[in-house]
Formats: structure tokens, sequence, C-alpha cells
């Protein structure tokens, strides 16, 4: 996929007409998008109409309309558009009380660099996680990272010619399996496959 350019993005009083319309479509594209992996995991797949939207929104939220700033949120979010042999993904980690957040955010230090994707008869890919900066410390992992699974061209011939896809993550403290992922989502990544 290509990245985007500062040409393609809407200005802000462009964008401030656009935005309730954008925002709908954009929604709706990402609910084929998003796979629970487990009951408190969700990776949202993120392609360049997903990060159009995150730069949308960023710009809008930071009255940024200057060049130079344009440019650093496209240099920021650019590398999370897949390039055709990968999907990358938004992990969400997701406990909905804060004390127990807390107390499995410490238990799941590593986590994500213990998901993965498999295709048909191949070994598991598992993730590469926060290629941007490191989102974890010594007392807990972040409740948000940024995931690539980086796939081998038989994986991608497979999964062209109907290979199932499976997801999940093995964690000692966090341990899930989806099988087969389901056809929406799995129509969507193929999509993000050059």
């Amino acid at each position: 996929m290509q990245k985007l350019t500062a040409a393609e993005l809407f200005g802000l009083e462009h964008y401030a007409r656009e935005r309730a319309a954008f925002r709908a479509r954009v929604l709706e594209h990402k609910r084929h998008r998003q796979l629970a992996v487990g009951p408190n995991m969700t990776w949202c797949f993120e392609d360049r109409l997903t990060i159009q939207y995150q730069i949308q929104e960023m710009l809008r939220v930071e009255r940024i309309f200057e060049p130079e700033g344009i440019a650093e949120e496209l240099a920021a979010y650019n590398p999370l558009i897949p390039d055709g042999t990968n999907w990358k993904a938004t992990l969400l980690i997701e406990f909905p009380e804060v004390t127990e957040r807390q107390r499995q955010l410490a238990q799941l230090k590593g986590v994500e660099r213990r998901c993965w994707v498999e295709v048909g008869g191949y070994a598991a890919v598992y993730a590469l996680a926060d290629e941007d900066l490191e989102r974890e410390n010594a007392q807990k992992t972040s409740a948000v990272h940024f995931l690539r699974f980086e796939l081998t061209a038989a994986m991608i011939g497979a999964l062209r010619a109907g290979a199932p896809l499976a997801a999940g993550v093995d964690h000692e403290h966090y341990s899930h399996r989806v099988s087969p992922v389901p056809e929406a989502v799995r129509a969507a990544l193929l999509a993000d496959l050059a």
C-alpha cells in the first residue's frame, strides 16, 4: 500500500464539513478490521483509510495546518500502513476496572511479542512489536501496542488460494486462539497484501 501524502489529506475547513460522513465511513470500514482475541484484547488492523482518519483527527484536534506539522504527522503515522507483505495492527488491552487493569498490565509484560498469526499449515508468525518506541517498563506493559506481522510470499499465495487463517496470543497469563479468523476480517486482511 502506498503511503499517504499531504495532497491526499483534507484541509481543516474541508474536514470540518466532511467529518461526520468520513467518520461514519471509517467506522463501518473498521468493523471488518477488528479481531477480538480472548475477552480482553482487540487487534485493530490498520490500512490507508484508518491511518488517514487518525491523521485527520490529529490535525483537527491539534489545529495543525502548517506544512511542517502535517509532514510530522505523516512521518509518525505512515509507518503504520501495511507494506503489501505484512499486516499492521494496534493491540488494545482492555480491562474496564482500573485496579484490575493495573494488576493485569503488570502480569502481561511481554504479551505484545507473544501475539501471532498462522496461515494454513505454516508456522506461526509472531509480531514485531513497538518498533517506534518501547511501551513497557520494569513495572508493567502498556495497554496499547503496535504490531507488525511479516508474511512470506508462500503464505500470501496460500491465503489467496483459500488457506485458513488463525490468530492468537500465547503468553503465560493470557492464552487465546481465534481459529478460523472470521471471513469478513480475513477478506479485509487479504486486500492488504500486494
